[in-house]
């Protein structure tokens, strides 16, 4: 009943994020509410954590896994691109530390009705918030040739991708491509095998709900405006999948005059978490601190 996803780093992320055992921490990602249980374990009866998440499903899991805590612990549905304007409506003024753990859940990739993943067939979906009107099933079969290359080159780093979208293109002139099971044997017949072990739709799959969640702006948007909710001395984590992710997050902490970078080189599981967790083969954790300004400094 409580399952929804396995967090990564939890021991990591407790021993950079917490501050102030008496503070109040936002998880802008609470999926199944694995990393706030952990937070609020560590940190005092008084400490306070903010979880928002886009998915209504995560919300209600994440509200029976950390119902123990009582009022410690506010729940909002909502994308983490509002997160100052979740902290304004919600009565909270500045925040002590902060977690971002971007990605996709396990219970998402793993329930096929949610169509994230090909390992089941399902609906061609691909929605974090399943109120959106954007799904990819449009995306499939009703953008260009040439839009869907893109999105598989960028968000993917597909280098097929011109050979998959012309696929694409040729198979929805005969019908509409709707499930996952129908997109994975069009990507497979452009280059079947496995390539270093890696199923061929496993890039297009992730460019697709990269695409349609609009992952990388909601990430540049949020990152601009988290950083001014913080109190000086407050820990932003973020532990990211994808290059593109990592990429945004490294630039973004290098040249904000802010922040503080607390770890020159990205945090990476364990082998032996590995092994136990083999999605968390991919994770990389950054770490910043908001600057703590001498006294007498200008503001």
């Amino acid at each position: 009943m409580f399952h929804y996803h396995q967090p990564v780093m939890v021991a990591e992320v407790i021993q950079y994020l917490i501050t102030d055992p008496n503070g109040v921490y936002v998880d802008a990602t609470v999926g199944g509410g694995g990393h706030a249980k952990a937070i609020l374990e560590k940190t005092s009866p008084q400490a306070v954590l903010v979880g928002i998440d886009r998915d209504r499903e995560a919300i209600e899991i994440a509200g029976q896994v950390l119902a123990e805590f009582g009022t410690r612990v506010k729940l909002v549905q909502g994308s983490f691109s509002r997160i100052a304007e979740i902290l304004i409506q919600e009565n909270f003024g500045t925040i002590n530390g902060i977690l971002f753990d971007l990605g996709v859940s396990s219970r998402q990739l793993d329930i096929s009705e949610r169509g994230f993943s090909f390992s089941q067939d399902g609906p061609l979906d691909m929605r974090m918030d399943r109120t959106q009107k954007m799904d990819a099933c449009q995306v499939v079969n009703s953008f260009s040739e040439r839009e869907l290359a893109d999105i598989f080159f960028y968000y993917g780093e597909e280098r097929k991708s011109r050979k998959i979208a012309r696929a694409i293109v040729l198979a929805r002139q005969q019908k509409p491509i709707t499930t996952t099971g129908e997109l994975e044997k069009i990507i497979w017949n452009c280059n079947p095998g496995r390539r270093g072990g890696i199923h061929p739709a496993t890039r297009v799959f992730m460019a697709l709900r990269i695409y349609v969640n609009q992952e990388l702006d909601e990430l540049s948007k949020s990152l601009e405006s988290v950083v001014q909710c913080m109190k000086e001395g407050a820990r932003l984590v973020i532990l990211s999948y994808h290059s593109l992710e990592d990429r945004i997050v490294k630039n973004f902490f290098r040249n904000h005059d802010q922040l503080e970078v607390i770890n020159r080189k990205p945090i990476i599981p364990s082998q032996q978490e590995i092994q136990s967790n083999p999605r968390a083969r991919s994770a990389k954790m950054r770490v910043a601190q908001k600057l703590i300004r001498e006294e007498g400094t200008p503001v």
